[in-house]
């Protein structure tokens, strides 16, 4: 099974500038993906915060939120609850080794974190410094479309 962050998800189903790769590679991409109450709460947030910044309206992240309610419902993605101590483990030991040197941020910790411990293969995401932290982890980060690691 593959984990892609919440920034992977966002922009197959809110346009943006890497929604032309985030859809290219689900055209080849094993289903499903992980899902996990990260995603769930940065994803819907980052729907709102999108009608907040006034890069699309309520109507439009209503229809996003939709949108990957029903792909969580035709098998797209599988809910799953990592142990939290073995996540809140796993994230302190990620930060410790790697955040003073590669710039990881908290949520992005947390999702390497989250995919070690649910024991996924592959790690998909848009964001270079995840993407290092990810691939130092051991986890498999497949190059996206337009995208130099």
């Amino acid at each position: 099974m593959s984990y892609a962050d919440t920034g992977f998800v966002c922009s197959l189903l809110a346009p943006d500038a890497n929604t032309a790769a985030a859809v290219k590679r689900m055209r080849s991409q094993k289903l499903p993906l992980a899902w996990t109450w990260l995603h769930e709460v940065e994803f819907r947030n980052s729907a709102r915060l999108r009608v907040f910044r006034r890069e699309m309206t309520r109507a439009e992240a209503d229809r996003t939120l939709q949108t990957q309610l029903a792909d969580l419902a035709a098998g797209v993605y599988t809910r799953l609850v990592p142990d939290q101590m073995a996540l809140m483990s796993e994230t302190e030991r990620l930060s410790a080794q790697h955040s003073a040197t590669l710039g990881t941020r908290s949520l992005d910790v947390l999702h390497v974190a989250a995919a070690l411990v649910l024991g996924t293969s592959d790690f998909l995401t848009f964001d270079k410094r995840q993407a290092r932290l990810a691939k130092a982890a051991g986890l498999r980060v497949p190059a996206l479309a337009g995208q130099t690691l």
